[in-house]
């Protein structure tokens, strides 16, 4: 199992976790989970779009989520996309911090 390298990050419990998200248009999208954190009492998932054929080296943007609303367990069950791109950018530069030894990111 994974660990924390900072107590409002919560990384994948283990590597390739995956989700299907579904859009207002009913599209549907897998995603990979990277982690989440929390930041000013909100919380902000972090996702990686799967391609199907993916290389040794996946490339793309990192998605910015963030958590609307929580299952009856507390696990999260509807996001919204970060369209703030000042926020945005704030909570990924915060990511990549507490998750520099678990993923390689690109300048």
């Amino acid at each position: 199992m994974r660990e924390a390298s900072a107590p409002n990050f919560c990384p994948p419990t283990e590597e390739g976790v995956t989700i299907t998200l579904e859009d207002e248009n009913g599209d549907c999208v897998e995603l990979e989970f990277l982690g989440s954190i929390i930041r000013d009492e909100r919380e902000y998932g972090f996702f990686f779009p799967v391609e199907e054929e993916e290389g040794d080296e996946a490339e793309g943007e990192v998605l910015v989520l963030e958590v609307v609303s929580s299952d009856e367990e507390g696990q999260p069950s509807e996001f919204e996309l970060v369209l703030d791109e000042a926020i945005a950018d704030a909570v990924f530069e915060e990511f990549r911090e507490v998750a520099k030894e678990l993923y390689d990111f690109a300048e």
